[in-house]
């Protein structure tokens, strides 16, 4: 392996989600908390994009023309319904199950979205660039998450976007995302995550503004148990997102 594609790929990491990739669209199976989850992260993205674009929302088609790319997409639980937004939207992940899995389940649904066994460095270095990139719910598995961030900034386009979701390095988040959900609720398979390689907002900060981006928005995710919903907060203390801009 080249040394640049070394910082998005932790083998171990990897074959975790290998080993559960079938589940993806299983919203009752260990990605269940990820689909509660991404009716937060898809309007987050949307929104900013149409705000720094000048559009509507609420438009049939609000990311029309706009190029994204979803590194680590998983079985594309996000790219597909950014697509159906009107995005051109490609998906990266080095789990050939991901990738098998996301392409069946849009062929399916008739979405189009082009997904690679492919890394962000590999990408970057063939002259990829896009308007908005998404590192949403990776950077905490990745190899080396300062070179991983780097590279990930120099695939916006100038003007372009991005956006990373994260889980905060605290006592509360080792608390509540790896001790509740993952041995108490059992919302995750257990081992999913590390707690040292969690992200304060200030670390993900310095890494994006090391890669010439500016960031512009951190909003924080809370879980609301009585309606079994999450919601944008004000509170980063566990979950939270951040959008960057390249000047």
């Amino acid at each position: 392996m080249s040394p640049p594609a070394a910082a998005s790929i932790d083998r171990d990491e990897v074959a975790r989600f290998e080993r559960i990739a079938a589940t993806w669209w299983d919203e009752a199976g260990p990605m269940r908390v990820l689909h509660r989850f991404n009716p937060v992260r898809l309007t987050y993205i949307r929104d900013a994009l149409c705000r720094h674009h000048g559009r509507d929302p609420h438009s049939a088609a609000p990311l029309d023309g706009l190029a994204l790319v979803d590194i680590g997409c998983g079985g594309g639980v996000l790219s597909e319904p950014l697509a159906r937004l009107g995005a051109t939207v490609t998906g990266l992940d080095p789990a050939p199950t991901n990738i098998r899995v996301a392409r069946a389940h849009a062929e399916e649904a008739g979405v189009p979205v082009d997904y690679r066994e492919e890394t962000i460095e590999a990408v970057v270095a063939a002259g990829g660039r896009f308007d908005a990139v998404l590192a949403m719910e990776v950077v905490e598995h990745v190899a080396d998450r300062t070179a991983f961030m780097r590279t990930a900034c120099a695939a916006v386009k100038p003007g372009g976007l991005l956006f990373a979701a994260t889980i905060n390095r605290t006592m509360r988040s080792f608390a509540l995302a790896i001790v509740g959900a993952e041995y108490v609720l059992g919302w995750l398979p257990k081992g999913t995550h590390d707690w040292d390689k969690f992200v304060t907002p200030d670390e993900l900060s310095r890494d994006v503004e090391a890669g010439g981006l500016r960031v512009t928005d951190l909003t924080g995710v809370v879980y609301n148990p009585l309606g079994d919903v999450w919601r944008a907060a004000r509170d980063t203390g566990v979950n939270y997102m951040i959008t960057a801009e390249r000047p």
